[in-house]
């Protein structure tokens, strides 16, 4: 029987190698894709999320995990599209425009993904326009923005501001991020959630993704 502690640990470890490995060699055995991704991936994921947030390791050693775990979704994602599985819900992530910095985004788009969210990245300087593209193709239930640089956190605002403005927020939550953004900041623009890093963000977005199913307005 496949040992699904095992991928739990590759992962943990970055080994991404053994965890594609063993991710095919479980499915070989005739385990269900989504048992493998709750008891292996995201148990890893998990794990490391806990480590990252109490500084037992770093957005290295997150990175390499976030790779394991990309590569044991290789095999599960053809799948669950097949299957028809919905993701628990969708997420637009993007740095905002005039900033090109992206580690943060990346870990948290990972760590989403490791909790069962569709995310649909648009990876660094991501204008309003292109943010509304997305939300118009995907219908995400969260949108979340990031910013490293302090000259490009007013963007946020703006988006913010022209998106309640044509009513994209009306069936929405906003998620903010990123080394100089705060709680502070993020209840003076108007953004619904903050995360301090990738694990709380996870955290954040899975209650507000509640709110969004709910139908219950912005706190």
């Amino acid at each position: 029987m496949a040992d699904l502690g095992a991928i739990a640990a590759a992962l943990i470890d970055g080994k991404h190698e053994t965890v594609s490995e063993l991710v095919r060699a479980a499915l070989d055995e005739g385990v269900a894709a989504e048992v493998i991704l709750e008891e292996g991936l995201i148990a890893g994921m998990k794990v490391v999320g806990e480590r990252f947030r109490d500084n037992i390791i770093f957005v290295p050693e997150v990175l390499v995990a976030a790779r394991a775990m990309k590569a044991g979704l290789a095999h599960l994602e053809p799948i669950f599209a097949a299957c028809g599985i919905e993701p628990v819900g969708r997420l637009v992530i993007g740095t905002v425009k005039g900033d090109i910095h992206d580690i943060g985004k990346n870990l948290v788009g990972m760590m989403m993904r490791g909790a069962g969210f569709e995310v649909i990245d648009l990876g660094v300087n991501t204008s309003l326009q292109k943010f509304i593209a997305a939300i118009e193709e995907h219908k995400p239930h969260l949108l979340g923005m990031s910013a490293l640089l302090t000259t490009t956190m007013p963007q946020m605002k703006k988006n913010i501001d022209e998106l309640r403005e044509k009513g994209y927020l009306e069936h929405m939550k906003v998620m903010v991020g990123g080394a100089p953004v705060g709680r502070e900041w993020a209840a003076k623009i108007g953004a619904d959630g903050y995360g301090k890093d990738a694990s709380e963000a996870v955290q954040v977005g899975l209650a507000l993704l509640e709110q969004v199913k709910a139908g219950l307005p912005a706190p």
